[in-house]
């Protein structure tokens, strides 16, 4: 078996993987895994033996769809604005916001594979926008606005975001989260925006429906 490197990840995406647009935004088009793709059942273990970290860009979680939903749905949110899409996976949100008008995107992902699928997902709905590799958590390239679909899934991950996002906010920066009820979602500090009810995968989530809620940071 050839070992999976971010070099041939665009055969890996494209043979794993299909155009299809996610259940809450059918606006955007997206090279997801589905049921008829054995991506969608391996393990861990078998990603980790042919060398792929666990593929969340290839699917289209309940917190980033609603995210990418509201932005589409309030376009004022991002219009003509630098706009961070900070762990972007599939690039889902990213996608929305060009499409809702801003002026310029930095999709982030520590994921190497995500540059390939953003760059794949970007060029199916005729949109562009910059790919940050690079830990960003504590930066500031002056962005006007932070969105950040389901971050909050880990404890120390949320302890380092919770001050950046404080700072970032501080400065004047606007920070909006989807979260379908992480663990690790504050309970203080956050103003509801809109709630949807968003169709997932019973594979990857406990439901087929997630209530989600995209919060701005107060």
């Amino acid at each position: 078996m050839t070992k999976l490197t971010p070099n041939n990840a665009k055969k890996f995406i494209l043979d794993n993987t299909a155009l299809m647009a996610p259940p809450h935004v059918p606006e955007v088009l997206l090279h997801l895994a589905d049921e008829a793709h054995d991506l969608w059942l391996r393990t861990e273990e078998e990603l980790a033996e042919i060398g792929l970290p666990p593929p969340f860009w290839a699917f289209a979680w309940a917190g980033g769809q609603g995210l990418a939903r509201y932005v589409l749905d309030h376009p004022e949110a991002v219009l003509g604005r630098r706009v961070l899409d900070f762990a972007s996976g599939s690039g889902l949100v990213a996608v929305a916001a060009m499409k809702a008008g801003a002026a310029a995107v930095i999709a982030a992902d520590i994921d190497p594979f995500c540059e390939t699928a953003i760059a794949l997902n970007l060029d199916a709905n005729g949109v562009e926008a910059q790919f940050l590799g690079t830990d960003c958590v504590g930066t500031d390239d002056g962005w006007d606005v932070v969105l950040a679909g389901d971050v909050f899934y880990d404890k120390a991950f949320a302890d380092r975001l919770l001050p950046w996002f404080a700072s970032l906010r501080a400065r004047g920066a606007e920070v909006l989260v989807g979260d379908p009820g992480r663990a690790y979602l504050p309970r203080t500090g956050l103003q509801s925006l809109a709630v949807y009810q968003v169709p997932v995968t019973r594979v990857l989530e406990d439901a087929e429906v997630k209530r989600t809620t995209v919060w701005r940071l107060a």
